[in-house]
């Protein structure tokens, strides 16, 4: 009977992610512990994560434990997972996404197009922070940072009006009655791999990747193999005002993308495009021919 141990953040939100992947490998005959791990990302609270390292502030730590043996695999939330990966490490497996879009979470305004003007935003996303002044420039944003509880206790303190999260971590919680409206993509496309789950190998434990294999849902993984493309183009960090979003209609993966200005004074720049997708490799070229296709977008905004 195979033993894993799962390295994972000690947020409620990270501990339920790896909890799941647990029962799901324990329900297929492993024996599986958990290695509850802070990560540099959870502990400075005080400062943007474009400002301080980015999206591998949340997942060094776990890969320091695969190296060294103390953990065979870590979950992360996709969308925090850089898209190059250290030497040595793999992506081996992406679960079934959850709802990838993002939620308007307030205690008193029903949507956002309730707020008043001048009213207070929760967010450090810089592409929530961008699409949010694409559609309300005369709105106040704030950054927020912290885990899933502590953005709440903050936004029932008062000091926001209302803020924005990831839907998926709120109905994981059982917290989905926060929720006051969701933003559909057309109106606020997501980030590359949101709402996704992404489990991290070494990439010379065969016997771990294929411990994972019936944890793969294929549809979700091409997805976010072309979301990621897009990002991994665009530059490929948080420090990015960068939304990518994938979505099969039939047999065509349609990918859709969007760079913003963070200070509100140029307009959103999008590109999308459909094809048929079959492996990784295609969804890749996919995301790659968005990524381009935004670029010149860019460069002809800025000329």
């Amino acid at each position: 009977m195979p033993t894993f141990t799962i390295a994972t953040r000690e947020s409620r939100l990270a501990l339920w992610q790896a909890e799941h992947v647990q029962s799901l490998l324990e329900k297929n005959g492993s024996t599986v512990a958990l290695l509850g791990m802070t990560t540099k990302g959870d502990q400075i609270l005080d400062r943007s994560l474009s400002k301080v390292g980015g999206k591998g502030l949340f997942v060094k730590e776990l890969e320091v434990a695969l190296e060294e043996g103390r953990a065979d695999l870590a979950v992360h939330s996709l969308k925090d997972v850089p898209m190059e990966l250290p030497e040595g490490f793999v992506l081996a497996c992406v679960m079934e996404r959850e709802d990838p879009r993002d939620a308007w979470v307030s205690s008193t305004y029903a949507s956002m197009s309730d707020l008043p003007t001048g009213a207070v935003v929760g967010t450090s996303s810089l592409r929530r922070v961008a699409l949010l002044r694409a559609m309300r420039p005369d709105l106040k944003i704030e950054p927020l940072r912290g885990n899933l509880d502590t953005r709440l206790r903050k936004l029932d303190e008062g000091l926001y009006d209302g803020i924005v999260l990831a839907a998926a971590g709120l109905k994981r919680l059982g917290l989905e009655a926060r929720i006051r409206a969701v933003f559909e993509p057309e109106q606020m496309l997501p980030a590359a791999g949101q709402g996704a789950l992404g489990i991290e190998i070494r990439s010379d434990r065969a016997d771990v990747a294929g411990a994972l294999q019936h944890l793969v849902h294929t549809p979700t993984w091409l997805a976010v193999s072309a979301e990621r493309a897009v990002s991994r183009m665009m530059g490929g960090s948080c420090s990015m005002p960068l939304a990518a979003y994938g979505q099969f209609e039939g047999e065509q993966l349609r990918i859709r993308a969007a760079w913003g200005d963070a200070d509100g004074v140029q307009p959103v720049v999008c590109a999308h495009a459909s094809g048929y997708v079959a492996d990784t490799a295609s969804a890749v070229a996919l995301g790659e021919q968005v990524a381009l296709a935004l670029q010149a977008g860019v460069r002809a905004q800025a000329a």
